[in-house]
């Protein structure tokens, strides 16, 4: 079995995070894609970030319909900072006949180098790179150099079109009192009126 994991803050989730899962699905034959929000992002340490009950239920209202989508709250739960790491040695443990594709954005990618344990993270699964509109792809071996293991036998960029779509761009524009028709599914975009959400606060 197949089986995609797509970490990230979602904060909020958007329509562009719902539609790589589904580009990912389709073009990897992935049985299933596994949305695991973040309970306390260590690269976002220093910057406010929602709490985690508030992003555990958008992602659930977000991905409702896609009976392959499913949330995995096991970073939320853990306690402490987030290392993808340890949720990937998580779902081998429990998943062992799985294989696991790792679903990151063209920043996360390039950051890579910086995060725990990376050369772990080519050993528990296949990356899958997401290119993002207005930016460009960086040579692979300016990423492989600097981490022990990482080939292009491991590593799948995903031709899809690309979303220029930010969490940031969304939480800006709400703090500036401009709609988000379109880039949230109605059901985030309703809960976060509904909650309060995102009003006066930095991007």
């Amino acid at each position: 079995m197949r089986v995609g994991l797509l970490g990230g803050t979602f904060d909020p989730v958007h329509v562009g995070h719902v539609f790589i899962a589904e580009e990912a699905r389709i073009r990897l034959s992935l049985e299933r894609v596994v949305f695991v929000p973040a309970g306390n992002p260590w690269l976002k340490v220093h910057h406010e970030v929602t709490p985690a009950s508030y992003r555990v239920e958008m992602v659930r209202l977000a991905i409702a319909k896609h009976a392959h989508f499913e949330v995995c709250t096991i970073e939320v739960e853990r306690g402490g900072p987030s290392y993808t790491v340890d949720t990937l040695d998580d779902f081998r443990r429990k998943f062992r006949n799985q294989e696991l594709y790792l679903i990151l954005g063209l920043d996360s990618f390039v950051d890579l180098p910086l995060w725990k344990e990376p050369e772990r993270l080519v050993q528990l699964s296949r990356l899958v790179v997401v290119p993002r509109l207005g930016a460009n792809l960086p040579e692979f071996g300016e990423v492989a150099s600097k981490i022990e293991g990482m080939s292009k036998d491991n590593v799948v960029v995903l031709d899809s079109p690309m979303i220029g779509i930010s969490s940031s761009g969304i939480r800006d524009r709400l703090s500036r009192g401009l709609p988000i028709d379109y880039l949230v599914p109605g059901e985030v975009e309703r809960y976060i009126i509904a909650h309060g959400l995102y009003r006066q606060r930095d991007s």
